[in-house]
């Protein structure tokens, strides 16, 4: 099936089904698809969109989702459950964050083009055709190869009523880790799409480093499904687990203590440790062992991302605070 022809208002009541939703065409005269996973319950209810591997080396929700797929029968749901397990082929063909095609980051391109490049259009038509009829959306991501980020769940801060759902689904999905974003979010997420939308949303996280640890995929699967339960489309209550952290920030991974110089990063700090404004955070030195940059913190703050290749060029993110609320 084309993906502009996908219509989550009428699929059929009572239905379970996986499938393909075709983007373009490639070059080699096959085609550029999605994998879909729906299910459809015998009575109506909330739209549930689910999405992963935004990122085309994460791999926590690749895993999660058909897990979600299998547990949800459309005799025991109220409403439609809808899912991409894989939202950037391109990138996850080659295993990188973004699109080898068009070098372009589909989680920074959001609401996308209808007659843009292919990360473009995937943005585009996940926006028109899923994200527009959804009750509530969670998007899940990790660190992929590059970055180490603690296992947590984002949500939109705002005293509103998108911000308040939100929140509430936040703390029935069970993270060990809330994280708190305040609007407006920065532009080109899915979040932020959903957000414009009027859509409550949530982002996950995870350590990555170019594979799933099984616990952050159980960890998503039972996330998803005590969502399902707090929307009231499956009976019971949320499972969560225990919250640790409760952190406030902007969330935005593209600005970042980077690094000044090429050359060998060692970090100094560990993942959610406080630290001081000024405070050493990290190093960078030459081949020989020299020392290039003393990498230190930008403000008072809980370490929330750490980069996890030791090579880094002039200009690469490196460390990530945010406050603890």
């Amino acid at each position: 099936m084309n993906f502009q022809d996908f219509d989550i208002p009428t699929l059929p009541r009572n239905h379970k089904q996986s499938g393909w939703l075709t983007v373009s065409t490639r070059a080699d005269g096959g085609e550029w698809r999605l994998p879909l996973l729906y299910v459809t319950g015998r009575q109506p209810g909330p739209t549930l969109v689910v999405t992963a591997a935004v990122h085309g080396d994460e791999y926590e929700g690749v895993e999660a989702i058909p897990s979600v797929y299998e547990q949800v029968e459309p005799n025991s749901l109220r409403g439609t459950l809808v899912m991409l397990p894989i939202c950037n082929m391109p990138a996850y063909e080659a295993a990188l964050r973004s699109s080898p095609v068009d070098g372009l980051n589909l989680a920074r391109v959001f609401p996308g083009a209808v007659q843009g490049s292919i990360t473009q259009r995937i943005a585009y038509w996940i926006t028109q055709r899923l994200l527009r009829h959804a009750t509530f959306y969670i998007d899940l991501h990790s660190g992929g190869a590059t970055y180490n980020i603690p296992t947590l769940i984002g949500y939109i801060c705002d005293p509103g009523d998108v911000g308040q759902r939100s929140l509430a689904g936040a703390r029935a999905f069970g993270a060990p880790i809330l994280w708190g974003h305040p609007l407006p979010l920065a532009p080109g997420r899915t979040v932020s799409a959903a957000t414009g939308l009027g859509v409550p949303s949530l982002y996950t996280e995870a350590p990555g480093g170019g594979y799933a640890r099984p616990d952050d995929v159980r960890c998503f699967t039972d996330g998803v499904l005590n969502v399902m339960k707090h929307l009231g489309m499956l009976e019971g209550s949320p499972q969560p687990r225990a919250t640790t952290h409760h952190l406030f920030g902007d969330g935005n991974l593209d600005q970042v203590i980077a690094a000044d110089v090429a050359g060998y990063f060692r970090a100094t700090v560990a993942l959610l440790e406080e630290v001081k404004v000024g405070q050493r955070v990290g190093t960078i030195r030459d081949p020989f062992g020299n020392l290039l940059q003393n990498v230190c913190a930008d403000q008072d703050g809980i370490v929330i991302m750490l980069r996890r290749f030791h090579r880094v060029h002039v200009g690469d993110g490196l460390v990530h605070l945010t406050a603890q609320v």
